[in-house]
């Protein structure tokens, strides 16, 4: 009997091993998490598909700074977490998998509070390609002065891709254009999501773009809670202008039981163009496309929205005043820390984000701006 138990927990071992030597390793490379030693973070470091922005106060020196990253399970990183380096310009990191079959780049930026850009004239773009190569679209970006990225767009074109309804960049619901009141302009139209979007309930994508992160990991299951709308902003906001031209699509419609576009009579498609400060709070890093005009919101301090909105086949100029909410008033000292954030929000379908609208509604937008308090803008 002694020798059968004996056989029998030698089995039940080898069984084991084989169980943990046939577990497949983690393929996954991906940041989940960044943090720096010491109270020097502005907010939570902002994390997409291979970028990392570490948003810092005004008085830390980023010639020295060792991030710390969590990574998916098993996977390492080189150079290695806590390493300190000098992030006058973005340090580049590579996450292997577990496997080590897969490994991803991502380019880690450094950014203080005042680090901010007043002028958008949308006459620089990237091609960001989707679907391994089957497809590409426009990213849009700004420069300093000096030439520096500054600022990048945020769209839902990434989740657009997944759609298949478009190939290359003038195809997807937002594009750079070429007639520009001054060069280029940012273009956004209202598409049709076919068999794809008409089987979850979503018919229609509204051309987008935003100043923050979109969240392509959430755009099925919460599509509100996707739009991450804000960049950190020291300045006090006194004036929004631009311009823009309006062409409604011809049938305003709604998604029906099915899935389908069910058209509304009598009603006509508009666009969104506004732009929004905010204190932000551990609660409430961003606003999101549930609570960004909220009326109920605590946390916004002022709007400019447009106040007669129309459609045109010319541009339209415009030059709206930041209102400040009943009972808000800008605190300096939390300016001065970086503790409020600023959004400009554009949309084709006004009703996008709830899946109405019109199927070829089309907003051009170009050289907007964001006028300061005297002394702001230094």
């Amino acid at each position: 009997m002694k020798i059968y138990n004996v056989m029998a927990i030698m089995l039940m071992l080898l069984s084991c091993v084989s169980c943990i030597q046939s577990e497949p390793l983690n393929s996954e490379c991906d940041i989940t998490e960044v943090n720096l030693p010491g109270d020097v973070l502005n907010r939570v470091p902002i994390i997409e598909n291979n970028k990392v922005t570490i948003i810092v106060k005004n008085d830390v020196s980023v010639m020295s700074l060792a991030p710390e990253f969590t990574l998916t399970p098993g996977a390492t990183i080189e150079p290695a977490s806590g390493t300190e380096r000098n992030f006058l310009l973005p340090q580049a990191y590579t996450v292997t998998a577990e496997d080590g079959e897969w490994h991803k780049t991502y380019i880690v930026e450094v950014q203080k509070n005042n680090a901010i850009n007043l002028n958008y004239n949308f006459e620089t773009v990237r091609q960001i390609s989707a679907l391994g190569g089957m497809c590409s679209y426009d990213e849009f970006y700004e420069t300093s002065v000096l030439g520096k990225e500054s600022l990048v767009w945020a769209s839902a074109n990434s989740s657009f891709a997944l759609t298949l309804q478009a190939s290359t960049p003038s195809t997807f619901p937002t594009y750079q254009g070429d007639d520009g009141v001054t060069g280029k302009c940012a273009v956004l139209v209202t598409r049709s999501t076919g068999n794809f979007g008409g089987k979850v309930g979503k018919p229609l994508a509204s051309g987008n773009l935003f100043i923050g992160v979109f969240d392509g990991t959430n755009a099925l299951k919460n599509p509100l809670q996707a739009t991450h709308f804000g960049t950190p902003f020291t300045n006090e906001p006194v004036l929004f202008s631009g311009y823009y031209k309006y062409s409604p699509g011809e049938t305003y419609c709604e998604p029906g039981e099915n899935g389908e576009l069910v058209p509304v009579a009598g009603k006509t498609d508009m666009f969104n163009l506004y732009a929004v400060l905010f204190e932000t709070t551990r609660e409430m890093q961003w606003l999101d496309g549930t609570n960004v005009l909220a009326a109920n919101n605590p946390n916004i301090i002022s709007t400019a929205e447009i106040p007669d909105p129309h459609a045109s086949e010319e541009w339209v100029e415009f030059a709206v005043p930041f209102k400040m909410r009943a009972g808000k008033s800008i605190d300096r000292k939390k300016l001065e820390e970086g503790k409020y954030s600023i959004t400009v929000v554009m949309g084709s379908s006004r009703d996008g984000d709830a899946f109405c609208g019109a199927i070829g509604s089309t907003l051009q937008v170009d050289e907007l701006s964001i006028t300061c308090a005297s002394g702001d803008e230094d």
